[in-house]
């Protein structure tokens, strides 16, 4: 895998890369825009942090790329749904930085409340002046923690080491968590209208894009204290200013802005305000986030040629990570499962039905549903299909997708069946995990169990005497040899269905030769990944 690096990157990180003998990696920084498009075509992953955008003309140009690797929380400057679109997966490093970015949180509100940065100033001029410079202490104080994530929950920890009360807000977690990190949550027109702090650390989204405006600035209490460490564009920064010189806001602090480096006489204006104290998105930039995140992206390339599942892709489906290690095999058999469809099918289905039975079926299976879903339209979409885009591709070509869960498994304790529905019938395919390899164990409603083999052929034909003789006649004249045979069939001399494994391709000759002689209704050689 060729991959490009774009933004300073510590070297911990990409020394896993670099001792990869399957990975290629040229690290080239302050490209400008021009130079990285006519690039970028070369490379199948990209790594980036906060000064590259990934952006559709970028992803356009990028015609190998299949990963974008933001060594960092945000992924504001990637396109992340025309990335999905083009199948590239975008992968970042969401708790790499997250002590970094609340110590800083903390770092910033103890010098806003006293002074520091103009005390530091003053008494470098050769000043001693200490009344100017009067502070106020963090004990007592209500402070509103708003997004109790990774980051805002380990804020909300050390404010309450402070002995502050803290409230919280955020409608996306459970009371539970909550109650342990001992917040009450509240509603945010109750947060701002009750805390004496506030601070932010929720994701920049088309939700949380300036939610802390002038209505929200209004309802606040005069003299609170308003920190925003989170993204640029949470808080608005024109009503933050108008706040500051009513003195509706008494402190305040900043680390990150709508526009990075800020340029506009607003932003100029705001970060010259004697009472905000500011710095230049620093909140992820100590020595150890750096060295996290560097690491964190670089496992996740390293697990993509792996083909192991990944566990900070944004744009894919996620296992628990309690049940990663029992639920990664099926990946496996859900290729397997599709292959054997796709071939038994004559035509494109236009519906397709996952379904989990027995002990699996507990779980989560929409990441096994998108694998499986991928790669079967991998073989007949008229562009590379992955779990990325898989729902997508599958949308556009007007196919149904359904999902269905039984706990009972009857004679398996987990068993997964494809159903492909199409102008030429449908087939049901069954299979399960023997000892951690993939092993069909149905076929339509016929019981069958083999392992999938590379060549394999299945013929469906009346039951009666002689006639695996005549197979494996006509196998034996065109020196093809039978390794294995599974028959199945519902009763003496019905209809049998029979799956031969053999050490050559059978060719379609032959196929029709077998049909002469079987007189089949169904015959169709096969050809599958081995297990």
């Amino acid at each position: 895998m060729k991959i490009i690096v774009t933004d300073e990157v510590t070297d911990e990180g990409l020394a896993l890369l670099q001792r990869d003998p399957r990975v290629t990696l040229d690290i080239r920084l302050g490209l400008s825009k021009a130079a990285l498009l006519d690039c970028i075509g070369e490379y199948e992953a990209i790594i980036t942090r906060s000064g590259t955008t990934v952006d559709k003309a970028l992803l356009d140009a990028a015609t190998k790329l299949k990963i974008v690797a933001r060594a960092g929380v945000g992924i504001d400057n990637v396109d992340v749904d025309y990335a999905s679109s083009k199948g590239v997966i975008v992968v970042n490093a969401p708790f790499g930085n997250t002590n970094s970015a609340a110590e800083h949180t903390l770092a910033l509100l103890l010098s806003a409340c006293r002074h520091i940065p103009a005390a530091n100033a003053s008494l470098k001029a050769g000043e001693w002046k200490r009344a100017k410079f009067t502070g106020v202490e963090l004990k007592g104080k209500v402070a509103g923690v708003i997004g109790l994530g990774k980051v805002g929950g380990r804020v909300a920890t050390r404010l309450k080491a402070f002995e502050c009360e803290v409230l919280g807000c955020d409608p996306y977690i459970a009371a539970k968590r909550a109650q342990d990190l001992g917040v009450r949550l509240v509603g945010l027109d109750e947060l701002c209208q009750t805390c004496d702090i506030i601070t932010v650390h929720t994701p920049l989204n088309d939700e949380t894009r300036g939610m802390i405006g002038d209505p929200q600035l209004t309802r606040m209490k005069p003299g609170v204290i308003l920190l925003n460490v989170a993204r640029g564009g949470i808080l608005e920064e024109g009503p933050l200013l108008e706040a500051l010189k009513s003195d509706h806001v008494a402190l305040a602090a900043v680390d990150v802005w709508s526009e990075e480096p800020p340029a506009t006489p607003l932003l100029k204006e705001l970060i010259a305000q004697e009472r905000l104290v500011v710095t230049p998105h620093l909140g992820a930039n100590t020595q150890e986030a750096q060295v996290n995140v560097a690491i964190d992206v670089s496992r996740e390339i390293l697990n993509h040629l792996d083909r192991i599942p990944m566990e900070n892709a944004v744009n894919l489906p996620r296992f628990d990570p309690a049940v990663m290690d029992q639920m990664r095999p099926y990946f496996k058999l859900m290729a397997v499962l599709g292959e054997f469809g796709l071939q038994l099918m004559k035509g494109n289905p236009d519906r397709i039905t996952f379904g989990f039975d027995g002990a699996i079926a507990h779980h989560d299976c929409s990441p096994l549903t998108v694998s499986g879903l991928a790669a079967l339209l991998d073989r007949v979409a008229d562009q590379p299909v992955n779990m990325v885009n898989a729902g997508l591709v599958a949308e556009r070509m007007g196919l149904v997708v359904e999902e269905r869960k039984s706990t009972q498994g009857g004679a398996f304790s987990n068993l997964v069946t494809l159903k492909l529905d199409g102008p030429g019938g449908s087939r049901v395919i069954s299979g399960t995990l023997f000892e951690g390899s993939p092993r069909i164990v149905g076929l339509r409603d016929y019981a069958m169990d083999f392992m999938p083999e590379p060549h394999m052929l299945l013929l469906s034909y009346q039951d009666r005497p002689g006639m695996i003789g005549k197979i494996g006649t006509v196998l034996g004249q065109h020196d093809i040899n039978i390794a294995f045979m599974n028959l199945g069939r519902r009763e003496k001399k019905g209809e049998a269905m029979v799956v031969l494994s053999v050490d050559s391709p059978v060719p379609p000759a032959v196929v029709a030769e077998l049909c002469r002689v079987t007189e089949a209704t169904f015959a169709q050689a096969l050809h599958l990944p081995s297990a």
